[in-house]
């Protein structure tokens, strides 16, 4: 087997960041054991060059993103090109279809076969940011044309991700799903101590994990909160995660007098973990997922996910969760549909649902679209979150 070096490059990607620092790092790993050399190239404050469990991590000084509370980019292009060039890849990998799209066209110049991986939709995002539909529809395929075009391929986790490709003719999309830690994320880590800390026993303890920022719409959470209430429901929601939009979101809490606790980024992956397996329901408001991860996350620990009906994640999650359109009456409803079935048998559905998504075949999914060899039994290393 000829072992291929494999460059990626990712913006917005901080040590507090959530599914997309989570999949570098589990992809790189699995490439590493896969008998490949990844490596990564992210922005930071300063620059930085080591080995870690995910292969040899580059960081370039990024300029830092006002109001994105701390992401970064990689804004020198000359830098970024002279990198490329002494790394001479044999495959590259991108993982952000704005600023960093002009490496399409370097590595067709340098003849290294490169591919786009599609993180979110961009007509998603755009709607999420204000603009009508019609518009950022226009806007999406006009940037999508040009994507599909500087690229070899563009990876999509799911169908969802890979229509707004469909829908413009794209010839070279691969699907490749992500996976779930299912070692470090499993129902034994309900913890009675954990859900004791946050809600008392007659009551429905809802959780988010989720960066707070408006393309993941944290506001509609707090919206099913109040209709809940409204409807006389003892339920109380913990939020695991920081972003621009806390500060105004903690001030609406407490004019409402929303139950809420605002825990900001969880780095231990463990309490993260007990969070998740403890609770009755999770939110995944975000309109423009393409996968959801941290749902998926908590759906490992078996608990059951609402999801926007507007994003993949009725397709990740199946019929072991509800999906909702993006209003707080539907999403309370969800909330209420899960809660009425039977918790073991909820919680066992949506562990069972998780199953279904391992690294191992993400990781064998993405060397798929690079053509890179991938061994019959690889020594994966075990999954850490």
């Amino acid at each position: 087997m000829s072992a291929l070096r494999i460059v990626r490059l990712a913006n917005f990607v901080t040590p507090a960041s959530g599914g997309l620092r989570t999949a570098l790092r589990e992809l790189g790993r699995g490439y590493r054991a896969a008998g490949h050399e990844p490596v990564l190239v992210v922005p930071g404050p300063c620059a930085d060059d080591r080995e870690t469990e995910q292969g040899r991590v580059i960081t370039l000084p990024g300029r830092l993103l006002p109001g994105t509370g701390g992401y970064r980019v990689l804004t020198d292009g000359r830098r970024v090109a002279a990198l490329l060039e002494e790394l001479a890849p044999d495959r590259l990998e991108v993982s952000d279809r704005t600023t960093l799209r002009w490496t399409g066209r370097w590595a067709r110049r340098a003849r290294v076969p490169a591919v786009m991986v599609s993180h979110e939709t961009t007509d998603g995002v755009l709607r999420t940011w204000g603009l009508p539909e019609g518009a950022a529809r226009r806007t999406a395929d006009a940037l999508n044309v040009r994507t599909a075009h500087a690229y070899a391929r563009v990876v999509c986790t799911t169908e969802f991700a890979e229509r707004e490709f469909v829908r413009i003719g794209a010839r070279n999309v691969v699907r490749a799903p992500l996976g779930v830690d299912l070692t470090g994320r499993h129902p034994g880590l309900r913890d009675r101590g954990t859900r004791a800390r946050y809600a008392r026993g007659d009551e429905t303890l809802l959780v988010m994990c989720s960066r707070l920022s408006v393309e993941k719409r944290p506001g509609t959470a707090l919206d099913a909160l109040a209709e809940l209430r409204r409807r006389r429901g003892r339920a109380v929601l913990v939020v695991a995660g920081d972003g621009p939009l806390r500060p105004r979101l903690e001030q609406r809490a407490r004019d409402q007098g929303l139950p809420v606790t605002f825990l900001g980024h969880v780095a231990d992956p463990r309490l993260l973990g007990a969070l998740q397996a403890s609770a009755d329901v999770c939110l995944a408001p975000g309109p423009a997922e393409t996968f959801g991860l941290a749902a998926l996350e908590a759906m490992a620990c078996g608990t059951p996910v609402v999801a926007s009906a507007s994003s993949a994640l009725p397709e990740v999650i199946g019929a072991a969760g509800a999906v909702a359109a993006d209003r707080a009456v539907a999403f309370a409803d969800a909330v209420e549909l899960l809660l009425a079935r039977r918790e073991t048998d909820r919680r066992a559905a949506a562990r069972a649902r998780a199953e279904c998504f391992g690294w191992s075949t993400a990781v064998e999914a993405f060397l798929a679209a690079h053509d890179a060899p991938f061994p019959a039994h690889p020594v994966l290393p075990e999954a850490v979150s």
